[in-house]
Formats: C-alpha cells, structure tokens, sequence
C-alpha cells in the first residue's frame, strides 16, 4: 500500500527510513505546540482552542503534502507569522484578533486562487533575492527578540529605548539556562534539541514554582477550540490597514513557503535539472487549504517548515515522511496539559534559536553593493527596532526602488516591485 502511494522504491527509501525520518522532523517542530498558543495568547486568544487549533490545521496541511504533493515536508503554523499577528496586527496596531483572522481567512482563499492560476510563483520571481534573504533575517531577530522579552531578559527603559533585565530573576536565570542547555544539543546534533531543551527547562522550573505542574494531569482530551472557532470580523475588510495586513500575510507566507520548499527539496535531491521543485502547486495548495482551515479553526497562518531538512537528513523522501508527522500531531492532540504548562521562560530558548536558524540567509548576501546592502539592512534592523515585521518589509522595498530608479538601475526593479512600493507610500500617507 505504501508504495502504491508514495513510490518508495522510486525515491530509493523504505517503510523504516520515512518513518524515522518524520519522527525526526516532529521533534524539531513541536514546540510549535508550545509556542503558537502563548503567542496567540498574548494577544487575548484562548490558549487551549489555539493548540488544538494550531495542531488540526498542521494535520489538514500535512495530509494534503503527504498524499498529493507526495514531498517529506511538513506544514504548521509558522512562527514569524504567529508574531506578526499578535504583536504588530492586535497588540502595536491595535485591532482585534477576530479582526486579524479575518485576514488570515481572506489571505487563505486569495493563496487557493494564486495557486490555482499559477501567480505565486510568479509573484516570487518578481521580488529581488537579497530581499527575501533580509526578510528572513529580519524575522530571525524580531522572533529573538520577542523571546528575550518574554524572559525579562532584555526589558524597556526609558533612558536607553532598552536595557538588561533582573539577571538575577528566577525567570531570566531559567531562560538563560535553557539557552545553554538548548545550545548544547544542537552542538552535539541531538535529534529534537528544540524540544528537548523545551521539556529540560520547564522541569527545572517546577522547584522553583515558575513551571506549574496540571491538576488532572498530562494526558486529556484536546481543549475545545469553540472560543476561536469560526470568530472572524468583517467590519474592517475595505480598510487600507486590512489590505495593508492580508498583503503582509501573503507577502511572509509566499517566502516562508516557497524558500523552504526550494531548500529541502534541494537538500534532498529532488529538484528537476532546471531547479524547480517536483509538484510545486501541489505543495502550495497544501498550505493554502491549511491556512484557510486554521483561520477558521482559530489560528495564524500555515507554511511549510524548514525543520522539515531534519528528516531529509534522515532519509525521508517521499510524502510517507509527513504523513508520519501528521499521525504524531494527533497523538499530541491527547496530550495538551504537557504543551500548555510550559511558562514562557522555557520557551525562549527555542524562540532564539529559531531566529538563530532564520539569519543563516545572509551570508548569501552580497554587501560589497551598496545598491542591494542597504535596502537588505534597513529591512534587517527595522523589524526588531520598530518592532514589526511589516515596517521592515516596507522600508527595505521603498529604499531599493528609491536607490535603484536614483542610480540609473531601475531597469533591475520589476513592475511588481514598483506597485508594492507604490502600496506601501499609499498606506503611510493614509
């Protein structure tokens, strides 16, 4: 059966390699079960809905890889997105978060149309390289620095913009350790080092009473996701600040999945001989559909994960590997008081090491071009500055349309790039 769905002999796997491989990539994307529901949290959402939430679309995603696009990725809620949401679109912006699924419900079915007419990859070649370098970069430090925060570690100060916490706090000491501990494992390539370091650190916490153990204990049935299911606000849809947040949507969630597909497949040998990556519509349509379902279901947007090289590096080739960790995203359905005890401190560390992993783009960047630098670095340094994803997204366009039309390149910019530039002036003027 297994080979009649996903042609192992083909890809020259097996049963055991897809398997292990995709028990790999689970347990160095988990925390996401972790993580998303404290984000979402923050910005007033119920914990519980949003981890049964952020599990059953990262199913519905997974499944459709798995048996249509038949490729070893694996899809969920995506962190940088998840950030976007609650910290610039409710907290900075501030708007409700039916408001902000709403978005994500919208961009959901514009990215099913997209992929149906074949325009988000055309959309994607349009925009410079380096930029789409930069925005990973510039997630990579805003998705840090949010974790720093949520540690006490770095804090506001009114005489210095920012400043070191209480370095002697249980919370800081907790979060400081799972960095170290977190470090450790991924120096000594420990499958799950994320997780791990996750799990190391939330029971160091429990003597301390920073870690609360549950009353009824880890196993239970999943939370109802009734108080985020279907809450969507429709009285903001033809406001320029709506059009302004679904672009941004769309604009994060094209690179996050398009770079990651392109980087796995690569990985694991499976681009064509002119570089593009086998049924590429049908991957796209999978977190298409995972982020329509996660709107509705009541959280931020789906994209493919880079974790997923994890079980490439394993062996996995074929969709057998994500739909391995699909089944393991049930299970932790049954197990939501383990994910929801974990205290914010214990989540930092895979929250920096996630904005470790996402800079690693800039070392393909070339600097010696002040042309393409310094749109790269304003992209760079604006989002965790300004503390938005958008506002960085939004500098780094305006200034490489501006430096480029101003030293006789604007031959270099799409016509694309000139009407997202175009956008971006229309919304800060309005």
């Amino acid at each position: 059966m297994f080979e009649r769905l996903f042609a192992l002999k083909k890809y020259g796997t097996n049963l055991r390699t897809e398997v292990l491989a995709g028990i790999t990539t689970f347990m160095t994307m988990a925390y996401i079960l972790a993580v998303n529901p404290f984000i979402l949290g923050e910005a007033g959402m119920d914990s519980g809905a949003v981890f049964t939430a952020t599990a059953l679309s990262s199913i519905i995603a997974i499944v459709i890889m798995a048996f249509y696009a038949n490729l070893p990725i694996a899809l969920a809620p995506g962190m940088g997105l998840n950030a976007f949401f609650a910290y610039t679109v409710v907290i900075q912006m501030g708007y409700s978060w039916e408001m902000a699924l709403t978005a994500v419900f919208i961009e959901g079915i514009i990215f099913i149309l997209l992929t149906f007419f074949k325009v988000r990859e055309a959309i994607v070649d349009s925009i410079p390289m380096n930029l789409k370098y930069a925005i990973s970069v510039g997630i990579g430090l805003f998705i840090a620095l949010i974790g720093f925060s949520n540690a006490g570690i770095i804090t506001k100060n009114d005489a210095t913009i920012v400043s070191l916490g209480d370095m002697t706090s249980p919370e800081v000491l907790l979060a400081l350790a799972g960095i170290v501990i977190t470090g450790i494992l991924l120096v000594f390539r420990v499958r799950g080092a994320l997780v791990i370091g996750i799990m190391f650190t939330a029971l160091i916490g429990i003597p301390f009473g920073i870690t609360q153990l549950p009353e009824k204990g880890f196993l239970s049935l999943p939370p109802s996701p009734g108080p985020t299911f279907f809450r969507f606000d429709f009285s903001k849809i033809f406001t320029t600040d709506m059009l302004t947040v679904i672009f941004t949507f769309l604009f994060v969630d094209i690179f996050d999945t398009v770079g990651t597909l392109v980087g796995v497949c690569s990985k694991a040998n499976l681009l064509d001989d002119h570089g593009r990556v086998p049924n590429a519509r049908q991957a796209l349509f999978a977190d298409a559909v995972g982020t329509t379902a996660g709107a509705i279901l009541g959280t931020s947007a789906v994209t493919a994960y880079v974790e997923s090289a994890a079980g490439v590096s394993e062996g996995g080739r074929t969709g057998l590997t994500a739909l391995t960790v699909g089944v393991l995203f049930i299970l932790a359905l049954f197990f939501s008081p383990l994910f929801l005890m974990i205290p914010s401190a214990a989540t930092t560390p895979a929250l920096v090491m996630v904005g470790l992993f996402m800079i690693s783009p800039i070392q393909k960047i070339n600097l010696e071009d002040y042309s393409e630098s310094l749109p790269v670095f304003l992209t760079i340094i604006i989002m965790p500055l300004a503390y938005s994803i958008s506002e960085g997204i939004a500098f780094g366009m305006l200034s490489y349309v501006l430096i480029k039309v101003f030293t006789g390149k604007w031959k270099e910019i799409s016509l694309v790039l000139y009407v997202l530039a175009v956008l971006f002036v229309i919304r800060h003027l309005l």
